[in-house]
């Protein structure tokens, strides 16, 4: 067995000054690292030549501010269903709503309206009125679905019925062609 050339090393035996030593050389680090911190990251990039504004998600036009060509007199309009969906198939989606007015008594009958927002302001407007009130039908099941409206409808079959009983059933089909709304029977319906 070969004998070291140095005497026994001072760091082979620890004491406390040794773990003052320690600790304090640590806390330098930890302090010194802190200050060379990265700048924060972000996940916006540079604009370039090329850059340009991400697309805003469309989004489907609110019928609370809108002016429904209905006349209540004294009473509100007010919206007892909306569904939204692209009905006209520009990747933006249209809000669809059943209106009625707000009557304390009776049965009030609905309107259907086709919401979209204006060009150039983006403010909401009715565009189309599928179902007039003067119909006298109140609507059920009402649902957008692969751009048509679909709508179950309770009406009258004479004008002697009272409006708390209605006592035909319909269902209606309302689709986007040529540029306007076409009223259709869905296949497989029958009128009650």
């Amino acid at each position: 067995m070969q004998q070291s050339a140095v005497p026994e090393l001072a760091h082979t035996h620890t004491r406390p000054i040794h773990w003052v030593a320690t600790a304090t050389a640590l806390a330098g680090v930890v302090a010194f690292s802190s200050l060379l911190q990265p700048n924060p990251a972000t996940a916006a990039q540079a604009a370039g030549p090329d850059a340009r504004p991400a697309p805003v998600a469309a989004t489907a036009p609110d019928p609370a501010d809108v002016h429904f060509p209905i006349d209540c007199g004294p009473v509100k309009a007010k919206i007892q269903k909306q569904v939204s969906g692209d009905l006209d198939g520009d990747g933006r989606p249209e809000t669809v709503v059943v209106v009625h007015c707000d009557a304390p008594m009776g049965t009030p009958p609905d309107a259907v309206y086709v919401i979209t927002r204006a060009k150039g302001t983006g403010e909401p407007r009715v565009v189309a009125t599928l179902l007039s009130p003067k119909t006298r039908n109140t609507v059920t099941d009402f649902t957008v679905s692969d751009g048509t409206v679909l709508a179950t409808l309770l009406g009258y079959s004479t004008s002697d019925v009272p409006s708390c009983c209605p006592d035909v059933t319909d269902k209606a089909k309302w689709q986007w062609k040529d540029g306007a709304f076409v009223r259709s029977t869905p296949a497989g319906t029958h009128t009650v």
